[in-house]
């Protein structure tokens, strides 16, 4: 999960530093960064709803507010998505040297997608990692 969290906030990064640089971005980073999205939240999101929030699920039985944490974090999921490919649209027509009408609503778009994912990450974070972590030791694991 770590390594995951590590991989996302690296792609936020990046967006983050595109935006910052717009509208004279570094095309290739823009085409770059476009076809890794899609594919790593995927990747994440699987092992997340597979295995993470199973386990999160399991060591927090019974509590409805968990229950709904974990509905939200999967509704995110599908959010996050959804915006992935958005970005990755607008990434790769800047990346394949379409002119930027409004680089500011570009930015705007971008810091709104990296900035989610980065909440997201802290809610795991503060609450999803530490209760799997005493679960497990509660187990011997």
């Amino acid at each position: 999960m770590k390594r995951a969290h590590l991989d996302k906030l690296q792609l936020c990064d990046a967006l983050e530093r595109i935006a910052d640089t717009l509208p004279n971005v570094d095309r290739l980073k823009c085409l770059g960064t476009a076809n890794a999205i899609v594919p790593l939240l995927r990747n994440i999101h699987q092992y997340e709803e597979t295995v993470i929030f199973p386990a999160y699920e399991a060591t927090v039985a019974g509590s409805d507010a968990t229950l709904a944490s974990v509905r939200r974090l999967r509704a995110e999921h599908v959010e996050d998505e959804c915006f992935a490919g958005e970005v990755t649209e607008i990434l790769l027509a800047i990346g394949h040297g379409e002119r930027l009408h409004n680089a500011e609503a570009v930015g705007f778009m971008l810091r709104g997608f990296f900035e989610s994912l980065r909440r997201h990450i802290a809610f795991e974070r503060e609450h999803v990692l530490p209760m799997i972590g005493n679960g497990r030791r509660a187990l011997g694991a």
